[in-house]
C-alpha cells in the first residue's frame, strides 16, 4: 500500500472517530443538561415579554445592547437574542424602527447594517451582536408580512 493511501485512510479514520466523539459529548450534555438550558431559555423569554409590556421595540433593543455589554459569551448571546425577540413581540411599536431594516435575504446590506449597529451600540469587538441584530430583522420581516 503506498503511503500516500495510507496516511489518507489515517486521516479519514481520524475524522470520523472526531466526528463520533463530538456527536457522543454532545447527546451526553444533552442528557444531563437539557432541562436546566430550556428552563433558561423560558426564564429568557418571561424576562423579554415582562420587559416587553413596559418599553417600546427602541427600549427592547437598548435592553439586550445593556445585557450584551454586562455579559458577554455563548450561552448569555443565547439568552439574550431569545430576551430580545420575546421583548419585541411584547412591546409597544416604535415610530419607523424597521424602515431602514434590511431583509434576510438581502445580504450585503443585511451585513453592513449588523455591523453597523453593532458599532453604535459599542459592541464592535462582540462575536455574537450580529446575532441580536438579526432578531431585529427577523421581528421586522414578521410584522411586515402580517401588514400584507
Amino acid at each position: 500500500m503506498r503511503t500516500a493511501l495510507k496516511v489518507i485512510l489515517i486521516i479519514g479514520v481520524c475524522i470520523v472517530l472526531l466526528v463520533g466523539a463530538a456527536i457522543g459529548v454532545g447527546v451526553y450534555w444533552w442528557k444531563y443538561h437539557s432541562q436546566e438550558f430550556i428552563a433558561a431559555s423560558r426564564q429568557a423569554m418571561d424576562d423579554g415579554r415582562e420587559f416587553g409590556r413596559q418599553t417600546d421595540n427602541e427600549g427592547c433593543v437598548t435592553e439586550a445592547v445593556a445585557r450584551a455589554k454586562r455579559e458577554p459569551g455563548f450561552s448569555a448571546a443565547l439568552s439574550r437574542n431569545l430576551f430580545l425577540r420575546a421583548c419585541l413581540e411584547a412591546s409597544r411599536e416604535s415610530p419607523g424602527f424597521c424602515s431602514a431594516v434590511p431583509g434576510r435575504t438581502e445580504f450585503m446590506k443585511t451585513a453592513a447594517w449588523q455591523q453597523q449597529k453593532c458599532r453604535e451600540a459599542g459592541l464592535a469587538g462582540d462575536t455574537y451582536c450580529t446575532q441580536m441584530f438579526t432578531q431585529v430583522q427577523q421581528f421586522c420581516e414578521a410584522k411586515q408580512s402580517k401588514q400584507q
